[in-house]
């Protein structure tokens, strides 16, 4: 470090005193017709920024020196501690990354005047998962400000990673695991929303209608897959009363809500109009994803769609994943917006039992 130093100050004196000559040439431009002052004022501009530069880079360079020490001390004497650290940094940095391409996309929304329906599948994509994510990672970034309060947000990570962090923040093992959890407490929902809709069932004045959908619940109970001829027999069932979002009992929107894993304490018009949002948001992105195709999605983004419309991806293979979100996307792309309702019982109808029924859970009521 003193060496550094004295160096920079001798190549500094070295400027001073190349600055007194008659004439010079300053980064390979030569002035003839400037007078001495003027060229010593237009060299000491020059050679100025280029040592400011200079010292930019070597506070940098010796910055980056000490921070990658410090990784390697953390590695050696506190692997555990080293990866909640390395697993806090890159979960900014892919945070920060997200913010700048939602920006991109908000910039380009206004500037081209294009509706959120009307955005290619990533992008419509991106801003859903960011507006969940920055929601729940406010609070991690307001505590995490104040000098040394990082080390308050380790801890938090150590012992309350999923309650309190975002997939940012999660190592690929812990986005595993704690998908496999949320998607069993989704699954713990599938038994009372097919109670509710069979109870629902002898509310339908077309007798047709009620015996398909009776059917169609006792198909799904009895451990079986619908057809997606079978399920869309029923749709206009779910367009007005008895299984219209807004036509729904209370009881009924709240466990539809825990399928979405939204709060279902509030009153009863605030969960009818949440789930209405959430349902044509889900709608929307279908058919974004249909206009793109499935078959452009990688094997990530696959699981992501799939895990978001009901079923636990990770349980299963890529091509079952294929399968299944091929399944859903030709029942979404027959619905129209007023019939949402039925796109959301389509994540107890299509995933209750795909492939094996593994995570179904009855309670008897």
């Amino acid at each position: 470090m003193a060496l550094s130093c004295s160096r920079l100050c001798s190549q500094l004196s070295l400027i001073r005193l190349g600055g007194l000559g008659t004439k010079r040439i300053t980064h390979g431009l030569y002035f003839p017709n400037v007078s001495g002052q003027a060229r010593l004022a237009l060299y000491r501009h020059y050679t100025s920024s280029k040592v400011r530069r200079g010292l930019g880079r070597y506070v940098a360079s010796r910055l980056q020196w000490a921070n990658t020490k410090y990784e390697g001390f953390l590695k050696r004497r506190f692997p555990r501690f080293f990866q909640l650290y390395h697993t806090f940094v890159e979960g900014f940095k892919l945070l920060f990354q997200d913010a700048k391409d939602v920006s991109r996309i908000k910039v380009k929304m206004m500037s081209d005047g294009v509706k959120i329906q009307d955005l290619p599948y990533r992008e419509m994509e991106k801003l859903r998962q960011f507006r969940r994510h920055l929601i729940k990672a406010i609070p991690l970034v307001m505590i995490s400000i104040p000098p040394f309060a990082n080390y308050l947000v380790f801890v938090l990570m150590y012992f309350f990673p999923r309650q309190l962090l975002v997939p940012h923040f999660w190592t690929p093992k812990q986005q595993v695991e704690f998908q496999g959890v949320y998607h069993t407490h989704r699954a713990q929902q599938h038994w009372p929303v097919l109670k509710g809709l069979e109870h629902t069932s002898h509310q339908a004045k077309n007798g047709q209608l009620q015996g398909r959908l009776k059917d169609l619940c006792a198909k799904v109970q009895s451990g079986a897959n619908p057809k997606v001829s079978e399920i869309l027999a029923v749709r206009s069932l779910f367009s007005g009363p008895p299984l219209g979002i807004k036509r729904m009992s209370v009881d009924h929107m709240r466990h539809v809500s825990r399928l979405l894993f939204l709060t279902p304490h509030l009153p009863g018009f605030l969960i009818g109009r949440r789930l209405n949002g959430h349902a044509l948001e889900l709608l929307q992105l279908d058919r974004a994803l249909s206009r793109l195709g499935a078959h452009q999605l990688n094997d990530s983004e696959l699981r992501q769609a799939c895990y978001v419309r009901g079923i636990n991806s990770y349980s299963l293979g890529i091509n079952q994943c294929r399968e299944w979100l091929s399944q859903w996307l030709q029942v979404s792309s027959s619905l129209k917006d007023s019939e949402v309702s039925l796109l959301l019982h389509c994540i107890v109808l299509l995933s209750a039992n795909y492939p094996n029924a593994p995570s179904r859970h009855r309670q008897e009521a």
